[in-house]
């Protein structure tokens, strides 16, 4: 029998504090509740269907990066399994189970944190313009999809709801944060993109790029949010890596280059998804999901 998706939670006893795109969280005094739903976004604009197991895989995935990293940054999490929660969350364990986890507070950082190991994305589309990526300036005569020379730390601003991200140079997110946490925040998202971009090579998927998020918790930087999962990255097979063009993908990339072929202006309402695209969607979930830890 098909999955239920988890769409939105309300929980009685809990206090909702925000309801992301995909995300809902609740506020349990030091720590957050934060549950990932089936929702998904592309372009900003939250579909009209879901995606069954969405929020399990990227949990999962999530959990499984910020164990093997612990090592080389803190970050946020507690536990993902229910019976560690308080008692008030217990009634909800059923919806709870893989798609949540219990995390400390932090203050987040006013820039996100993306690493990009080939030019994909916005960054083709800038480096097509003026050869440079957020300032930085990048070989002449990469294609599409082409490895970068080294991974390069390219920062962007934290858009209010309904409005889009914009790439910005070291400078800009230096005069954001602060020269020294700046260097801080730009070191650890290198390293951590290079161990796991070394790991997923592995296992059959080229991160092609991902995005980072950082928080202070008492002054010290700690890895919040999620972490390498298909939703902040791009992931592609490495087996059928042909670099002139977009990449086929076991992230949304799939949702996007469909919405691409629509007459839609990209703003809300969004489009009803044909039943094929939500199941071929799912599965490209599912498999980064098996291939990383199988």
């Amino acid at each position: 029998m098909p999955e239920t998706p988890v769409v939105t939670t309300n929980f009685d006893g809990l206090k909702l504090v925000c309801r992301g795109k995909v995300r809902d969280i609740y506020d349990l005094d030091d720590h957050l509740l934060i549950i990932a739903s089936d929702r998904i976004s592309a372009f900003d604009v939250v579909m009209a269907q879901a995606i069954p197991g969405k929020g399990r895989v990227l949990t999962q995935i999530s959990k499984f990066w910020f164990d093997l990293t612990s090592g080389l940054t803190k970050n946020h999490l507690v536990s993902t399994n229910p019976r560690d929660y308080p008692a008030v969350c217990q009634p909800y364990a059923d919806v709870l189970a893989d798609r949540s986890m219990l995390v400390i507070k932090a203050e987040p950082l006013a820039i996100e944190c993306i690493v990009r190991g080939y030019l994909s994305g916005s960054g083709w589309k800038e480096y097509q313009k003026n050869g440079q990526v957020c300032g930085i300036p990048l070989p002449v005569g990469l294609l599409e999809s082409d490895q970068l020379p080294e991974p390069i730390f390219t920062p962007s601003t934290k858009a209010q709801e309904g409005q889009h991200d914009e790439n910005i140079t070291s400078r800009q997110a230096a005069d954001l944060i602060g020269t020294e946490l700046f260097t801080q925040v730009s070191r650890v998202s290198l390293t951590l993109y290079r161990k796991a971009a070394e790991l997923a090579l592995q296992k059959g998927i080229i991160i092609a790029d991902t995005k980072f998020e950082f928080g202070l918790r008492n002054g010290e930087l700690i890895l919040i949010d999620e972490v390498l999962t298909p939703d902040s990255s791009r992931f592609w097979p490495k087996d059928q890596y042909r670099p002139g063009g977009p990449q086929p993908s076991f992230d949304k990339q799939f949702l996007r280059d469909y919405l691409e072929s629509l007459h839609w202006g990209k703003t809300p309402p969004a489009p009803e998804l044909p039943l094929e695209i939500i199941e071929k969607t799912a599965e490209k979930y599912q498999e980064a999901l098996r291939r990383l830890t199988i």
